[in-house]
């Protein structure tokens, strides 16, 4: 039990860094600020955004229970933030959650 408080508290400590990570690439800021990026914007926030119920199931069921939201939200942040890559599926969900 100890041990996955301990790791419960490492993940969480972590989801902040992976949070800003991918909301800085979701967020579609750029210096040139073109209107293409905006667009992509709307759909990479609605992704993430829209797993949040799924995600704080997954987080509260310890990860027995994986909506297809959310499974949808980690390949695309997976697929689009290299930072996500060597995150755990917690790690994403709980990021999701702060996001």
């Amino acid at each position: 039990m100890k041990r996955c408080l301990l790791m419960l508290l490492l993940t969480v400590s972590a989801a902040p860094a992976l949070a800003g990570s991918f909301a800085g690439t979701t967020g579609g800021a750029s210096s040139a600020g073109s209107s293409a990026s905006s667009g992509s914007t709307s759909g990479n926030d609605k992704v993430v955004l829209g797993a949040r119920d799924d995600a704080a199931m997954f987080v509260a069921s310890d990860g027995a229970i994986r909506g297809a939201r959310l499974e949808s939200a980690l390949r695309h942040l997976r697929e689009r933030d290299p930072g996500s890559r060597a995150a755990s599926d917690l790690q994403l969900a709980l990021a999701i959650l702060a996001y």
